[in-house]
């Protein structure tokens, strides 16, 4: 018993040997490197690639500052003052659109209506997933831009063209591009709905669209937008809520209750939307109600 509690201390002095030999070399390696001098270390690089000219904490003033902090400033200039951008503010611009994109089409355009209306389509047909989202996005994509040619025309004569010219500045363009798309959502736009925004901003108003804030217009369009469809959509599932009653009264009558009705309806309701011509129908609707 004795010799073990030697070898056991033993091991123990010699483990606590080498640690304090490992926290010696560590210390002495560490006043090695704060004795190098800052420039003669062994950083990867040469002096001339470093992007601290000086050290650090000597700036006196701003200016001093912005100096030395050359690696993080980010400059935009014009191109010899004719009204032109230079490419590094063009794509910072066209980044920012393409990312607000999605809400301007949704929000400001014929986008909302056309969607909810054909979702209603789907929805009375009682076909589930025929057709799928992706079609019917893209069936409000393209006629969204087809309803809003004429507006995105004027957009581009109006408010691009001039503006690429140097005829005009950044705010004068954004007023001319934005008077089309006012125009286009004040004649969509019931005015109950502006006056509702109106008294709630506790602003006056006198019927003019002048005197519509763009934050009171785009709320008051999409509420109409809202009205519209829904009101469109319930017109569209009258004729296929009366087939749903005929079929589930015929199989009450014939004593078939375990038989889900919308099985039957649903071939009757598709035989009646292609005979009808249902898509034309619709699609022509949905045209129609912008007043083009």
């Amino acid at each position: 018993m004795k010799k073990y509690f030697s070898g056991y201390h033993l091991a123990k002095l010699v483990c606590l040997l080498l640690l304090a030999g490992i926290l010696f070399s560590r210390k002495t390696t560490a006043l090695a490197a704060t004795d190098t001098p800052y420039r003669e270390s062994n950083l990867t690089g040469t002096t001339d690639e470093r992007t601290n000219e000086r050290a650090p904490g000597t700036a006196e003033n701003a200016d001093d500052l912005a100096e030395m902090n050359i690696a993080n400033t980010v400059t935009i200039t014009y191109g010899n003052g004719n009204g032109s951008v230079n490419g590094a503010l063009r794509i910072l611009v066209i980044l920012t659109l393409i990312a607000i994109a999605p809400t301007l089409i949704i929000m400001m355009t014929s986008f909302t209506r056309i969607i909810i209306v054909l979702h209603f389509t789907r929805q009375a047909l009682n076909t589930q997933t025929a057709p799928p989202n992706t079609v019917l996005i893209g069936i409000a994509l393209f006629l969204t831009f087809f309803i809003m040619q004429p507006t995105l025309t004027s957009i581009y004569t109006e408010a691009v063209v001039p503006y690429e010219a140097g005829e005009m500045n950044e705010e004068e363009a954004l007023t001319k591009a934005a008077a089309p798309i006012r125009q286009f959502m004040y004649g969509q736009t019931f005015k109950k709905d502006v006056s509702l925004f109106m008294d709630i901003n506790r602003l006056e108003w006198s019927g003019e669209l002048d005197e519509i804030p763009m934050s009171v217009l785009v709320p008051s369009f999409i509420i109409s937008e809202l009205r519209r469809a829904f009101i469109i959509g319930f017109l569209i599932y009258i004729p296929f809520i009366v087939i749903d009653m005929v079929v589930a009264s015929t199989l009450m009558s014939m004593g078939m209750m375990m038989l889900p009705p919308t099985t039957i309806s649903m071939p009757f309701k598709i035989l009646l939307f292609v005979l009808a011509d249902g898509w034309y129908l619709i699609i022509k609707g949905l045209v129609e109600s912008f007043n083009l």
